[in-house]
């Protein structure tokens, strides 16, 4: 593997073309032969390394520590090498593994739009883009990110999951009576950044997108107020009590045609 490595990078240095030395399934490698395999390849000219979790093996601090001993290796040649960090999400722990690795020193990470990849697939890159955007490591516009995921869905014919954190589309569409209560209140100050966020860890209005009110069983006169308001009907007693009333006896959210069928009885 050493020697391969050795002609391969050696090969490609010689055509002037730039080298990224990646290691399948390095979080199961040992120690000592990652240290031989990088070392090798960073002396014969590759200037990133990255590191690949092929099998969603990896938990964030056993992350911590194989970019550490990446650090190390790249310390000890005494070359200007980047360090990548390549997630799958086997355990569903991609995104957390991709923070680690750059709290660690990681220098990028990789993602893919809806997580596609193989077996369960790769980090998502949208859920990526979100957190690092809410850690404050990042300052990038994510208005048009659900607008991206809608493309690459239609695209790859890969369904959006109703509950997806962020882009799905119960994201941000709360049911609740004292979560309604809360969130209308806002709006009826004009407090519209703190709507977004009093029931909402993921600012709705970052991702182009707004807080919705439903009506469920779970609801209060807040939600029924809400959705009315929004839509430009009078909520006087008597309308709100008729559509709790139907929430009430439902099992579920009740859906848009529902509610209006009520307005017209």
């Amino acid at each position: 593997l050493v020697r391969t490595t050795v002609e391969a990078v050696t090969l490609a240095r010689k055509e002037d073309l730039e080298v990224m030395y990646v290691t399948e399934d390095t979080t199961r490698a040992r120690p000592d032969v990652l240290m031989r395999v990088y070392t090798a390849a960073i002396e014969a000219g590759a200037r990133r390394i990255c590191l690949a979790d092929t099998v969603g093996h990896a938990t964030p601090w056993g992350v911590r520590a194989l970019v550490m001993l990446a650090r190390e290796i790249v310390v000890k040649t005494g070359e200007d090498v980047k360090i990548d960090w390549h997630g799958h999400r086997d355990r569903n722990l991609s995104v957390i593994n991709s923070l680690a690795a750059l709290s660690a020193g990681a220098d990028r990470v990789h993602g893919c739009g809806l997580g596609i990849g193989e077996r369960v697939g790769n980090t998502p890159m949208e859920m990526l883009l979100v957190n690092l955007n809410l850690l404050g490591w990042i300052d990038t516009d994510l208005s048009e990110l659900p607008a991206y995921c809608e493309a690459i869905s239609k695209a790859t014919d890969t369904p959006i999951p109703s509950n997806c954190p962020g882009i799905g589309k119960d994201a941000f569409v709360t049911s609740t009576g004292i979560h309604a209560a809360a969130v209308l209140k806002a709006q009826r100050i004009g407090d519209t950044w703190l709507a977004n966020r009093i029931y909402s860890g993921v600012p709705a209005d970052q991702l182009g997108r707004e807080q919705e009110i439903a009506v469920g069983p779970m609801s209060g006169k807040a939600n029924a107020v809400a959705w009315l308001t929004k839509r430009g009907h009078s909520s006087d007693d008597a309308t709100v009590d008729r559509i709790l009333a139907a929430a009430k006896r439902s099992d579920r959210v009740l859906h848009d045609d529902e509610i209006l069928e009520l307005l017209s009885t």
